[in-house]
């Protein structure tokens, strides 16, 4: 299957306007890009609709005709789809707009490279259309990319987590839009996650990097385009205060839903994410990265069971049990990493059996994604002292994760799980009073 994304670029006469950082005009603006969406989701809710349509779809519906003469760039990947079709053939074959180019992110535009690894330039099979690579070379469409672009389009499936990198492509796109004067239009989508889980420690300046682009916590509750006003609205990358950002809406969609409630089939975003539970998992788990443990990579459930030879996996079991977290259940596994290509080519303890835990999620509606990695970094942390094992292997990296040195600071000084999320919290709530101006549902 061809991926296909793209965008088109509002004209001012026809309807969008420049995304302006309060709830109000957020809204009006997807108004006036096409459909009342707010009211549309009333009108949802009335009918029983049961899917959230996003803002792809909208395009796709309503909006092609504000594409024609334009040449657009589309940053997009294998999730980009809309109405099951990838809006690349959409736009590849709408009279009159023309698919200058498809600008991929990390994992390419078919999603299917390993995590971390380059990904090059190449062409669309099916449509000849250039596609360029922010995943090797630069991260950072260059002024030759963006040569001869009239708007830059962003439509990527994110799963709300700070260090997964799809945002901060879209925030350094938006840089580059914005040192070229080219109007950057989001089309939203959900975050799979809800608009009302947010949780862990804000990012400290000190440890921004490409894992890890903007002053917000771990998991931060926004959509895609939300977070795009608040990364123009608060400046949390430079020169972006006068881009002309525009943001097409969903319908349907409210801050209460996680993914099952979208009515949206998943699409594996990444390799290492196959599901929504693995999605739901994954920024607890996620942290696991900087840990000499295997988080499920080189297997078949991969953010789901997690294990190394010094773990007692009963043990550790037991005392998640302990901690009676909502919506999971833990139990002790011995499993084998192997290398699967393209997924996991090289996992930690590959060809070792490993002793740890296996999550199954009970209740995805109450699972709380970063307090039960908190438990589970706990747990870890005791399981390494009484091995005589250091906890962390790889510091530098668990920090970016992380956004701080505080975190590894209270394992190491055996913080327990609820001590941990005591310890953010209140930073958390100075940032949800801080996104409020930002918020389009």
């Amino acid at each position: 299957m061809t991926l296909s994304h793209l965008h088109p670029e509002p004209q001012l006469a026809a309807g969008m306007r420049e995304a302006r950082p309060t709830r109000r005009t957020v809204l009006r603006t997807s108004l006036s890009f096409g459909l009342a969406m707010a009211m549309m989701d009333t009108s949802a809710a009335a009918t029983g609709a049961p899917k959230v349509r996003v803002g792809a779809e909208i395009l796709i519906e309503r909006h092609l005709d504000q594409l024609r003469g334009k040449r657009v760039g589309l940053i997009t990947n294998h999730t980009g789809l809309a109405g099951g079709q990838h809006l690349v053939d959409v736009l590849a074959k709408t009279p009159g707009v023309t698919l200058a180019a498809i600008l991929a992110p990390e994992h390419g535009f078919r999603g299917a490279v390993e995590a971390g690894a380059k990904v090059g330039d190449g062409r669309d099979d099916k449509t000849g259309i250039p596609v360029l690579s922010l995943y090797g070379a630069t991260r950072k469409p260059t002024p030759a990319m963006l040569r001869g672009i009239d708007l830059l389009v962003f439509d990527i499936q994110d799963i709300g987590v700070r260090f997964y990198t799809y945002i901060s492509t879209m925030g350094l796109a938006m840089q580059a839009a914005a040192e070229a004067g080219i109007p950057f239009l989001v089309l939203d989508r959900p975050n799979p996650l809800g608009g009302e889980t947010v949780g862990g420690f804000m990012m400290e300046r000190a440890y921004i990097s490409f894992v890890g682009q903007f002053e917000i916590p771990q998991v931060h509750g926004l959509t895609v385009g939300e977070l795009a006003n608040m990364i123009r609205g608060e400046k949390l990358i430079g020169g972006v205060e006068k881009l002309d950002l525009r943001i097409l809406a969903m319908d349907g969609w409210k801050r209460a839903m996680r993914w099952p409630e979208t009515g949206r089939e998943w699409v594996r975003t990444s390799p290492n994410i196959p599901t929504f539970i693995t999605a739901l998992v994954y920024p607890g788990v996620g942290l696991v990265e900087g840990i000499p443990a295997n988080e499920g990579r080189g297997t078949d459930t991969p953010f789901l069971q997690l294990g190394a030879p010094w773990i007692d996996g009963g043990r550790l079991a037991r005392r998640m049990t302990a901690a009676r977290l909502p919506g999971a259940r833990f139990a002790a596994v011995e499993y084998v990493p192997r290398p699967l290509p393209g997924v996991a080519n090289t996992p930690r303890f590959q060809g070792k059996t490993v002793s740890g835990i296996r999550i199954t999620v009970t209740d995805h509606k109450s699972y709380l994604p970063v307090e039960t990695g908190m438990h589970f970094l706990s747990g870890l942390a005791a399981e390494a002292r009484a091995s005589g094992t250091a906890l962390f292997d790889k510091t530098a990296m668990f920090d970016r994760l992380a956004g701080t040195r505080r975190l590894r600071t209270l394992l190491e000084k055996g913080a327990e799980g609820a001590g941990i999320v005591a310890a953010w919290t209140p930073e958390v709530e100075v940032f949800k009073r801080r996104r409020m101006p930002y918020l389009i549902y």
